[in-house]
């Protein structure tokens, strides 16, 4: 008996350590990025401007990325409105966004997919995919209306997890929507905080914080009771 379960442990551990160090390593970027602001956002802004015709598609890619890398997307939404306007800058806003969290989940799932799944154990891993396979969707849009929750630390912990990326593409989508109206239009009223965009997109995040606030106690409250059921 002992020799069968002589491997376990190691393994175990070998899987543990790897969680801590991805954990770690996207703790460190998020300060440097998000906190200490390493990366230069408004030359990113204009150097995309600068491209002509381009900029709108340039501006989704490197919003993208850089989303990925944790610069706030508020951050990112406002220069997006400040480029564009808050039509058009609406729709690139949603496509970075939807970038990013295909990006994040690619990769939380590809370094730690796998050492989730082992230190979770077969019973409850196949738990968890019956959970996702049922409500890992609306998880994501849930997600995206809580405020505060960085959309891309989120976005590696459910790749890790495995939520399939069309959750991921189309959830953050939806979930991302108001989000995406409110700091754009924002970014394009810079010049003028007393025009009715800018209540207009006041209201809509007073509205998405508290469904989100909703949604949350009674999604986590669904969440454990689905996930008790199998076991009785």
């Amino acid at each position: 008996m002992t020799d069968n379960d002589d491997p376990a442990p190691p393994s175990r551990r070998r899987h543990a350590v790897r969680l801590v160090a991805v954990v770690a390593f996207l703790l460190g970027l998020f300060y440097l990025v998000a906190v200490a602001r390493v990366i230069d956002v408004e030359a990113v802004r204009d150097a995309v401007g600068a491209t002509g015709p381009a900029a709108p598609l340039a501006y989704v890619v490197v919003s993208a990325v850089l989303g990925a890398l944790f610069v706030p997307g508020p951050i990112l939404a406002a220069g997006s409105g400040l480029l564009f306007g808050p039509v058009l800058g609406v729709f690139v806003t949603l496509g970075a966004t939807v970038g990013t969290a295909t990006i994040a989940s690619l990769i939380g799932r590809r370094a730690g997919r796998d050492s989730a799944r082992a230190l979770l154990g077969p019973p409850r891993a196949d738990i968890l995919d019956r959970l996702i396979a049922r409500g890992g969707l609306w998880a994501v849009v849930g997600q995206r209306f809580i405020p505060g929750v960085s959309d891309a630390l989120a976005s590696y912990a459910f790749g890790a997890f495995g939520v399939p990326l069309w959750q991921m593409a189309v959830g953050a989508f939806i979930g991302s929507a108001p989000r995406a109206f409110v700091y754009t239009a924002l970014g394009a009223s810079i010049s003028d905080l007393s025009s009715p965009l800018v209540y207009a997109a006041v209201a809509v995040w007073c509205v998405t914080a508290i469904v989100g606030a909703f949604a949350t106690h009674r999604g986590y409250r669904a969440w454990r009771t689905r996930g008790r059921s199998p076991s009785g």
